[in-house]
This record gives structure tokens, sequence and C-alpha cells, in this order.
């Protein structure tokens, strides 16, 4: 080979050298397999430990889920056996209806739920030139459950939360903003509630 001679070829035949590459990843796949199988494996057991180190932290507290017992339950049951009186305003009807999706709302119930609402929109963040590019819609439940055979309180609580808004130049925007933040807050409520009656009716069953 001379020094004006380009850089040599390879004198390894291309079929050689496709079948050495070959070889090569049919080597390395196995193993790849193998620590991707390794890496989920230890991810579940992970995952798996930690599941059971929260039920063995709830169990050494004494506690237990709330919808225990399924549809046959004493949550369950007096979820169902719950009327929801008629709540004043939009923020009330978004109420009811959310609170008939987690109970059976039957007007021949032996149960009944008052509510009364308190829903305030504040502004928090102002310009230099005064006007308001930040909103906080808080919303407030008092509500009673009342036995209907004895018209007897069963529960007086509050639940409540609030949610950022953020005020757009547009004022369609923004008011859409605040309906937006209601419905979620109407949602959060329902939750509220409806957990709190579910524990009044687990703790009863648990009194002698």
């Amino acid at each position: 080979m001379s020094d004006n001679e380009p850089f040599p070829k390879s004198r390894l035949h291309p079929a050689h050298g496709e079948e050495r590459l070959s070889l090569s990843k049919s080597r390395l796949e196995p193993r790849m397999s193998f620590e991707t199988s390794l890496r989920q494996a230890q991810s579940l057991l992970r995952m798996s430990g930690l599941a059971m180190g929260i039920l063995l932290t709830l169990s050494a507290c004494g506690l237990r889920p709330l919808y225990s017992g399924g549809e046959s339950g004493a949550p369950a049951q007096m979820l169902r056996a719950v009327s929801i009186a008629p709540i004043e305003g939009k923020a009330g009807w978004l109420l009811r209806h959310a609170l008939e999706d987690r109970m059976s709302n039957s007007t021949d119930s032996a149960y009944r739920l008052e509510i009364e609402l308190d829903d305030q929109i504040a502004g928090f963040g102002v310009r230099r030139d005064d006007a308001i590019t930040r909103e906080r819609r808080t919303l407030r439940a008092r509500y009673k459950l009342i036995d209907t055979s004895k018209n007897s309180v069963l529960l007086d609580a509050t639940a409540g939360s609030d949610v950022g808004i953020d005020v757009a130049s547009s004022e369609y925007a923004t008011v859409a903003a605040e309906n937006t933040a209601l419905e979620r807050l109407t949602e959060i409520i329902a939750d509220q509630i409806a957990s709190r009656i579910a524990l009044y009716a687990s703790r009863s069953t648990d009194r002698p």
C-alpha cells in the first residue's frame, strides 16, 4: 500500500460484519430484558412495601376504611337513606346535585340533610393602578343531619374550601373562571359532607 492510497477498506466481508453485529445484539438483548424486568420487580416491591406499611400503620392506630362492609355496611346504608333539602342559590343547586351523586336523595328517607351556604369572592392581588389580578373564592357550608323519625339533630357541622382565581383582561373569561371555581368547590364540599356522614355511621355501629 502506497502513501497516496486512501484509507484501506476493511478486509472483513460485509456479510461477516453483519453476522457479528447481529450476534452482539442477540447477546445484549437478554441482558437488557433481564435488567428491565429486574427494575420493574424492584419498583413493584417498593410499592408493595409502601402499601403494606400504610396498612400496618392504620391497623396499629385502630383505623379502618369508612366504607368497609360494601353496600351492606352502615356507612353505605346511611348515605342511601338521606334526603337533601333544597339549598338556595346557584352554589346550592350545584352542591345539591353533587351530593345526589353520592347519596340516594330519596323523598321517603330516615334522615334529612339541611345545608346553609356562605359564598364569597375577594380580590387580593392588586397592581399599581389598583386593578385586581387575583381573586379567592371561598365556600363554607353549615349542615345538619336530622333523624326524621325523632326530629333530632344527629350532626351539626361545617365544611368548606377556597380556590384561587386569575383575573383575566376579559370579563367573560373571569366570570367563566369564577364559575369553574364554584363547581370545583361544591364537589370538594360534597365529598367532605359525605365522608363526615359515613364516619358518623361507622362510629355509631361501634358503640355498645
